[in-house]
């Protein structure tokens, strides 16, 4: 079978790091790494809304990607509390000729309704290994800091209708023991979180390193996703997680790539 594995890109285009995903994406496909292709973008921004989602129309356009956009934001302004199934309708309607097989969320600032997530396999990112904390990635390096956790990591878990609650699908992870942390935890021994919030906020050497450590792994992680499931080593039926021989799995561990493919990035 010859045909290539197809995948639907959502994305808000906000900034940099939007753009930066794509053209990632963009690189492996292109180099080989991934035998896939990107079957569309579809945005929640329009053309003329705001200047970082037209840089990131202008980067589609230059890929000659089929780019599909339905303001949210017009669908807010027009129906109030009633926008979201008006706009979840219209974005599915625009989208019925695509047929992906698998949906990454990738810089998407909208919680996906549940019509989206049952016609579509979507994964999102959440900075944090399976089991680990939930909230924004700040929110989630505060409370390992909190617990004294002696390892976290990045998954790709499937989009539901309820934020951060979805089953997760791949993931890595990584110790937050040995060089550099030991000497990093040191200095916030016998301190509260709130103090040291406090005092550094997010200055803090552990919440640096905490973060550097996350943010090389996220772009390895979405992109290594996308190749082991068009390799066809983990899929979805319906919300399990199988792996290549069908057999049901709580999650597909990508550690040992990702490590490698981070490890110059990391060196200290």
């Amino acid at each position: 079978m010859d045909e290539k594995y197809k995948i639907g890109w959502f994305s808000s285009g906000r900034g940099e790091g939007s753009q930066d995903l794509l053209r990632t994406a963009w690189r492996s496909i292109a180099e080989g790494e991934i035998k896939a292709e990107i079957s569309f973008v579809f945005s929640n921004r329009e053309p003329g809304q705001a200047a970082g989602s037209d840089a990131f129309f202008e980067l589609v356009n230059s890929y000659h990607l089929p780019l599909i956009t339905v303001s949210s934001r017009k669908f807010r302004d027009k129906f109030g509390d009633e926008w979201r199934p008006k706009f979840e309708e219209e974005a599915m309607r625009n989208l019925e000729g695509f047929h992906p097989d698998l949906c990454v969320l990738a810089g998407y600032i909208l919680i996906a309704g549940k019509e989206m997530c049952q016609r579509y396999p979507m994964l999102n990112l959440h900075p944090a290994a399976p089991g680990g904390p939930k909230g924004t990635w700040r929110e989630v390096i505060w409370q390992l800091m909190e617990q004294n956790a002696l390892e976290t990591g990045v998954m790709m878990h499937l989009a539901t209708p309820q934020l951060d609650e979805g089953p997760p699908v791949t993931y890595c992870t990584f110790s937050l023991r040995g060089k550099p942390f030991d000497k990093l935890w040191e200095t916030i021994k016998g301190r509260s979180i709130a103090e040291v919030k406090e005092q550094e906020g997010e200055e803090n050497p552990l919440f640096r390193q905490i973060r550097k450590h996350g943010l090389t792994r996220e772009f390895p992680l979405i992109i290594t996703t996308i190749k082991a499931f068009s390799e066809g080593r983990v899929r979805l039926e319906g919300d399990q997680v199988v792996d290549h021989n069908g057999n049901p799995i709580k999650a597909y561990d990508l550690t040992e790539e990702i490590d490698e493919k981070v490890k110059g990035a990391l060196a200290e």
